[in-house]
């Protein structure tokens, strides 16, 4: 609630706020009554609403927030519909909510996502979004590969007041050090964990780091969290939306982008999925000349390769650590140890070659100077 409230007065005395919270938790029939109570407690007009002209619906349930479609028939008849998001809990371990709140009403006037509404105690109201979510699969189709790369330029072009130091080795060495010292009561749990060699997984980290820093790579505001369930797709406008901002920071371009890679996999860590160097290059070309895709020069195609490649692997070691930290704290019901594995074999399974692919990128002569 603190959070909530000090992440309220970041964005403006003028949004609604409610001290209220809901519980994540409860069934969807038990969640109907503490949603009318919250909206009416947030929106004035709706105060003397009985239950009957409210409507509560599920849209999503992540492995971290829960999404609600909420619709409110007013006395005139006319329907309000909007979302309401609840965190989930002790997410504040991994999400700095000060800086997405912040972050929110400046993508909003840029055109990306949904208008906020209000804010509560564990969590937000926003806009209702008419699109569908994208699956994994879709992530794949040309035409929305390249509509997503064409976004995502524009999104990494927004200005976000604060400090521009990339978040993710910061990130990932917090995540680290949380990660590496937790306790389970769990058996099952307690046994899996002890497994993980976190002296080996910090080196990998410092090795993976050094090698980063050379790169030079741009720093833009990133989503950080471009999966398939944070794109929504109205079809019969053709219009495509980024949700969720909640992981969002300055960062590294290639973090971004690397990491939307590595969603192609899903939930399930399928990275038979992942983009083929011919679909990662249609993606890139869309990225840096929406208007000319067929334009961009083979070096700049490299580089972007090499950087989104080398970050790739930056985005296995994020979350898996993250993983191990939702595996204590978190009561959704998800293995997030084994998580941990597919993400971390995954990484290790990649290294040499990315690695070597991006030492032979950086020892070339006309780039000796720019990355001694």
């Amino acid at each position: 609630m603190e959070v909530a409230e000090g992440a309220r007065h970041s964005v403006t005395a003028k949004i609604p706020y409610s001290s209220l919270t809901v519980d994540h938790s409860l069934s969807i029939t038990h969640l109907k009554p503490k949603i009318v109570e919250l909206c009416k407690d947030l929106f004035n007009q709706w105060s003397n609403l009985d239950g009957s002209h409210f409507s509560v619906e599920t849209v999503s349930g992540g492995i971290t927030n829960l999404l609600l479609k909420v619709s409110v028939r007013e006395d005139d008849g006319k329907h309000e519909h909007m979302t309401v998001r609840l965190y989930g809990p002790n997410t504040e371990y991994v999400i700095n909510r000060e800086r997405e709140m912040q972050a929110i009403q400046h993508l909003s006037a840029a055109g990306f996502g949904a208008k906020l509404l209000a804010v509560f105690g564990n969590g937000m109201v926003q806009s209702f979004i008419d699109a569908r979510t994208l699956t994994p699969p879709d992530m794949k189709n040309p035409k929305l590969a390249a509509e997503i790369a064409k976004q995502l330029r524009k999104f990494h072009q927004v200005e976000i007041p604060g400090s521009k130091e990339p978040q993710v080795w910061n990130d990932v060495l917090k995540f680290f050090k949380k990660a590496s010292i937790l306790q389970f009561d769990d058996g099952e749990k307690k046994k899996k964990y002890e497994t993980i060699l976190f002296q080996e997984v910090h080196n990998e980290i410092i090795e993976l780091k050094e090698l980063t820093d050379r790169l030079n790579a741009p720093v833009v505001f990133a989503h950080n969290d471009l999966l398939s369930g944070n794109l929504m797709l109205n079809e019969d406008k053709e219009k495509l939306y980024f949700i969720d901002f909640e992981y969002g920071s300055y960062n590294y371009r290639g973090f971004d982008i690397g990491n939307h890679f590595n969603e192609y996999a899903g939930y399930d860590c399928d990275y038979s999925l992942y983009p083929s160097k011919d679909e990662q290059f249609h993606f890139f070309r869309h990225y840096l000349d929406s208007d000319q895709p067929n334009e961009v020069s083979d070096k700049d195609l490299e580089a972007l390769y090499v950087e989104t490649s080398s970050y790739m692997l930056a985005s296995h070691l994020y979350w898996a650590l993250w993983a191990l930290i939702q595996a204590k704290m978190s009561p959704i019901d998800f293995d997030y140890i084994s998580y941990f594995f597919l993400r971390y074999n995954e990484y290790k399974k990649q290294k040499e070659k990315v690695l070597s692919l991006a030492k032979s990128y950086l020892s070339k002569p006309e780039l000796g100077k720019r990355f001694m």
